[in-house]
């Protein structure tokens, strides 16, 4: 007999990196090691679970801005050429410790694991990432849901509901144009969530979503049952809250698995470690020294001294890890199963470039979970839509206004660092609201400009600017990209005005920012004026 139901979130999100102004850009980097290291290593899981038939359900959200780039050919041509410069390296590594008993093992597996990235990239998808995740979802194993059109902070930009609108709505849209179906969920970038978008993702057919612990817990009424059922909200939708038990077995850079010092040590990598004149050709951009993925050393403890990674000291504790994380989710739902008139659920949402990337087990851990609890009689694995579709009544209850950044509320996203920008935000926005209301119809080159003013808001709009800024990691890179794209929207917009359109220049826009092809501007359009005739097709989307 089922004791509780586990509820496995990957959130899959990079910011909208593509600079074909230059040969290589340390940006597109992130996306690049994002797919060699964490996205390919999951589907390589994923898939391998379904050839052995094991019974598991995952849930995975690919952010628009994500999905984007993965269907980018100038992209996909640059990361084949990212990827067969990491191969040449791997053989190269392999000649140079040959003779080596520690490190051989570890550049043989390097090598292995890159051609085998390639084959699956190149040659069995023809670069096309995505229909990796389309038939994983056509297994029936994950379901994929949607976010924001470029991961906007939306409790922030609310001021304009017109904003969330289209943030929301282009991200459906192009999830049903890529995945030919509609989204049940939506993971509300960064978890922020206020009532106040209750009426939007109820309107465009969105079944549930995903928030904060507290989001859950501080929710009006109070639930009776905490995060282990999801509530219903007075619009409709269910509420599913994060699981802080989990989150901190998983997380925490103390007590959580991926410290462990039998793992390997992400800082330490030959980049920085072997001799330019050796290791300089294979940097990106070359010369500078970086990180390369190739990696020999665990994290043995606290000090600079490092050991040389074992691979099977590494999978015997990712083993041990999976069998603790278990039996913690057994000990969960039997307590919380004896006050419950139901099995609890166990939400358990992480960021997807976690595993593989900053947590090279990762994807093995999951692996081994989902096997042991495959055999478990007590446990299973379940999609949120899949939980209420048991049919368990939800108490209706208002959730908290919350995010899961750093205390819990939008301080991440709005403080003394950032705030200068949402001013600028903002009054785009009124700009945008403006354009699309008064041109409801507009054709041929103006519709062009319409669209790609819409496009340059959504990406000025992106949460990854304000959050990159507060970290003061690539600070300038952040604020010249939101300035950038508030420059080009205000150009746009007083040419549309001006009934002046620079064309060459709005082609070389629309081939530099080209993300959302069927990108419709009139989602902007004023909120209370006639509803367009793309508000009308999304609004009709089918509900559970």
């Amino acid at each position: 007999m089922i004791k509780g139901y586990l509820a496995f979130i990957f959130h899959s999100h990079l910011p909208y990196v593509r600079h074909p102004e230059y040969e290589q850009s340390l940006e597109e980097k992130w996306f690049f090691e994002a797919i060699t290291e964490c996205y390919i290593p999951l589907i390589r899981v994923f898939q391998g679970l379904n050839k052995d038939n094991i019974d598991y359900s995952v849930t995975f959200s690919l952010s628009p801005t994500l999905l984007s780039m993965m269907e980018d050919p100038f992209l996909q041509n640059r990361y084949a050429a990212y990827l067969s410069k990491l191969q040449q390296l791997a053989r190269r590594e392999e000649d140079r410790t040959a003779s080596d008993p520690v490190f051989s093992p570890l550049a043989r597996m390097y090598r292995e694991r890159l051609d085998y990235t390639s084959h699956l990239f190149n040659d069995k998808y023809g670069r096309r990432l995505v229909n990796a995740f389309k038939e994983l979802q056509e297994s029936g194993r994950i379901e994929l849901i949607t976010s924001a059109a470029t991961h906007g902070y939306l409790p922030l930009l609310g001021i304009q509901k017109e904003s969330i609108y289209a943030q929301i709505a282009a991200g459906i849209e192009y999830y049903q144009m890529i995945f030919g179906r509609a989204p049940k969920g939506i993971w509300l970038p960064e978890c922020g969530y206020d009532p106040e978008m209750e009426e939007i993702l109820s309107e465009l057919g969105l079944y549930y979503f995903i928030t904060a612990t507290h989001g859950v817990l501080y929710a009006s009424p109070r639930p009776k049952y905490g995060v282990y059922s999801p509530i219903l909200t007075p619009g409709g939708l269910a509420a599913f809250g994060r699981d802080p038990e989990t989150s901190h077995q998983v997380w925490s850079s103390k007590e959580g698995y991926p410290g462990d010092y039998n793992y390997r040590e992400f800082y330490r990598d030959i980049g920085y470690d072997l001799e330019l004149d050796y290791i300089g050709e294979f940097l990106h951009p070359a010369g500078m020294r970086g990180n390369t993925g190739f990696k020999y050393y665990r994290i043995t403890g606290p000090t600079n001294h490092k050991e040389p990674y074992n691979l099977q000291w590494a999978d015997e504790k990712a083993a041990e890890h999976a069998g603790n994380f278990m039996f913690n989710r057994e000990r969960q739902v039997e307590y919380y199963g004896e006050i419950m008139d139901r099995p609890p659920l166990v939400v358990a949402p992480y960021d997807a470039e976690l595993f593989g990337h900053w947590w090279f087990e990762g994807p093995l851990w999951i692996d081994k979970l989902c096997r042991l609890i495959a055999e478990n009689k007590q446990i299973k694995m379940i999609t949120p839509s899949q939980y209420l579709e048991l049919g368990y009544p939800l108490q209706v209850s208002v959730p908290n206004p919350s995010s899961w950044g750093d205390k819990g509320y939008h301080e991440v996203w709005l403080n003394g660092k950032n705030d200068w920008l949402y001013r600028h935000l903002h009054k785009a926005a009124d700009k945008m609201i403006a354009l699309a209301t008064n041109f409801p119809r507009a054709e041929d080159i103006l519709k062009a400009a319409l669209n790609q003013a819409a496009r340059e808001l959504l990406l000025a709009q992106s949460s990854d600017w304000p959050f990159i800024i507060t970290s003061g990691t690539m600070d300038m890179y952040a604020r010249s990209r939101v300035t950038s794209h508030l420059v080009r929207f205000l150009k746009l917009e007083r040419q549309i005005w001006e009934n002046n359109i620079d064309v060459s220049w709005l082609r070389h826009l629309e081939a530099t920012d080209n993300l959302f092809p069927h990108l419709d501007y009139r989602l902007f359009q004023n909120l209370k004026e006639t509803v367009p005739v793309e508000k009308e097709r999304l609004t009709a989307v089918s509900r559970l």
